[in-house]
């Protein structure tokens, strides 16, 4: 019978070792991840494998639950997610639509240049902020889903993502004046 000390030592190794294997295995089991959300699933199953109580029934094969954790939490996430468009479906309309939170809704379509500036913006903004205004305004996700989603109260969600869009105004003015004054 293992010890404690050698199932959370077993268990390390096995991160350590198979970690790009059990991030193919999010991505093959759920198409429209990105890297990144594979990488969440595996620490999120990590965290929870390592926060189990000391007195657990000690893991006899570690591959295996670990994968059979993995499949449970993907089966859990499949369970609560609701359908979505791809970013890509209509991409052009969305970054429209998120325009006219700057600009007002206008007769004309938006600049190339003005839409290459307001992409430009919205990846300098901080990581923190860049993720809230991506998920609400393009993935189409709710407060709710991405407080229940991230563990991030939706007050907090909703407080990054009015600090972002208010930074994202002050640059596209600053851009706007710079661009009439010359």
């Amino acid at each position: 019978m293992a010890t404690k000390t050698e199932d959370r030592n077993n268990l390390s190794d096995f991160f350590n070792e198979e970690y790009g294997s059990l991030r193919s295995y999010v991505q093959s089991k759920i198409r429209d991840t990105s890297e990144r959300d594979a990488e969440d699933i595996v620490q999120d199953v990590a965290l929870r494998i390592f926060s189990r109580p000391d007195d657990a029934i000690p893991i006899t094969n570690v591959g295996g639950f670990v994968y059979n954790a993995i499949r449970n939490r993907i089966i859990d996430i499949m369970r609560g997610k609701k359908e979505r468009k791809l970013p890509s479906d209509d991409l052009d309309q969305q970054w429209q639509e998120f325009a006219e939170l700057f600009y007002g809704a206008a007769d004309n379509s938006y600049s190339p240049e003005l839409e290459t500036a307001l992409k430009n913006a919205v990846s300098e903004l901080k990581p923190a902020y860049r993720d809230i205004v991506i998920a609400i305004d393009f993935e189409g996700y709710n407060y709710k889903e991405l407080a229940e989603r991230t563990d991030i109260p939706a007050g907090t969600l909703m407080s990054r993502r009015h600090r972002a869009l208010a930074e994202l105004s002050k640059k596209l003015e600053n851009l706007k004046a710079l661009n009439h004054g010359s």
